[in-house]
């Protein structure tokens, strides 16, 4: 069975050759396929009443995959925290929690957005820890959703403006958190997205090797990571759709 892994699509109305290519990919995969979604698959997702196009588009292509291929399961990022239960119920994809475990064949593999293992950000995390306290979602969500599209594109430019005053390490994973993290949940492999910077890097603990996949962003290579045959291979979607060999 193919397993697809992907992050930090960001896909949004100003990108429609990203969001035609999202649509090739999932009406390309086989139907002994699943799809794992690591964050950020839109630009922003400002709670489930948000009808920017083309969300309800995607929304429906999401459906249709489920439908019909073995599984889609998708993980908050920092754009698409939002997600609630009609979003869940209309795509009929799995909601994965901020760490999530999988099985493929007999290796287990941690899942995760990413932003939890840049702990040298700490204004990012305590930006994060408010964003995802459920009273202050609760209080956002309340608000009319212009109100909440004005409220994003303030805190949208203040998040950039931030970026630039960041040295790059800073908006990397901590290594030490990562192997706390690995070996708290037990794996001697991670992948996650979120830093935009796809690579495979691999480390050892006590002689033990340990790898972690970091899945690129859909901005300029279109990035994907995917398992099958026993094996993990990195490609771009494109390629990926036009490969005969895994369809």
């Amino acid at each position: 069975m193919l397993t697809v892994f992907v992050s930090d699509l960001h896909l949004s109305q100003e990108r429609p050759e990203q969001v035609k290519l999202f649509f090739e990919l999932l009406a390309a995969m086989p139907t002994e396929s699943q799809l794992y979604v690591l964050g950020d698959l839109f630009e922003i997702w400002l709670g489930d009443d948000d009808d920017t196009p083309p969300n309800l588009e995607i929304v429906e292509k999401l459906a249709a995959y489920a439908n019909r291929c073995k599984g889609l399961y998708v993980m908050r990022g920092n754009r698409d925290f939002l997600y609630g239960d009609e979003f869940i119920a209309k795509t009929g994809a799995v909601l994965l929690e901020d760490y999530a475990t999988v099985m493929l064949s007999n290796l287990q593999v941690l899942l995760t957005h990413g932003d939890l293992l840049c702990t040298k950000d700490v204004k990012y995390q305590a930006f994060r820890q408010f964003v995802r306290d459920e009273n202050n979602q609760r209080e956002f969500l309340s608000h009319p959703l212009a109100q909440r599209r004005l409220i994003a594109q303030q805190t949208q430019t203040g998040t950039k403006a931030s970026m630039l005053e960041k040295d790059d390490f800073i908006m990397d994973v901590e290594q030490s958190t990562v192997e706390s993290v690995m070996q708290a949940h037990q794996v001697t492999t991670l992948i996650h997205g979120h830093t935009h910077r796809p690579a495979d890097h691999e480390f050892s603990i006590d002689g033990l090797i340990y790898s972690r996949r970091v899945l690129g962003d859909w901005y300029d290579a279109e990035s994907i990571v995917y398992w099958q045959n026993g094996e993990f291979c990195r490609t771009q979607a494109a390629d990926l759709i036009n490969d005969v060999g895994v369809r």
